[in-house]
């Protein structure tokens, strides 16, 4: 088993985030990259993510933060919700009729269900791999990257945990 990798050059980072935008535009595997690197979640929450979690319907208007229960650890959670990930998020639902209850990140031949960890994976290989020429990335690597880039900026390790 290898070593999955977080993105450490902020140039790779920039290629790598926005392959599903200007290289190969797929607005979901777009929104799933940006939202992984923003928000540090682990790649089982972001799956199980509602749009009612991210936007406000009544409001029509994206919270700024997410309130979600992790799913291994079981702990509530608060995450920031910063432009970037709002504005990926915006063009995705653009391209679909959406309901609060339906999840954000579903199988193009079947709305009703979320994307399967191993269709994430595939996503984020595919991007790492063309992109970037890089193998040891995952999605793991999304979280591993916000964090590297948290630690160089000044953050403290203790924090990041």
């Amino acid at each position: 088993m290898g070593t999955t990798q977080p993105i450490r050059e902020k140039k790779e980072l920039r290629i790598f985030m926005n392959y599903y935008k200007d290289v190969q535009p797929h607005p979901r595997n777009h929104a799933l990259i940006v939202l992984g690197l923003h928000t540090a979640l682990r790649i089982s929450d972001i799956l199980l993510l509602k749009w009612k979690d991210v936007y406000d319907f009544p409001q029509k208007m994206f919270h700024k933060h997410i309130f979600i229960q992790e799913k291994k650890t079981g702990k509530p959670t608060v995450i920031a919700l910063n432009s970037h990930a709002e504005s990926a998020l915006a063009t995705f639902m653009e391209t679909r009729n959406v309901s609060p209850n339906d999840y954000i990140f579903t199988k193009s031949t079947d709305y009703s269900k979320p994307l399967h960890r191993s269709q994430a994976y595939r996503i984020v290989c595919h991007a790492a791999e063309n992109a970037l020429h890089l193998e040891h990335i995952s999605c793991h690597s999304l979280r591993k990257t916000f964090g590297y880039h948290a630690w160089k900026q000044g953050t403290p390790p203790a924090l990041l945990m």
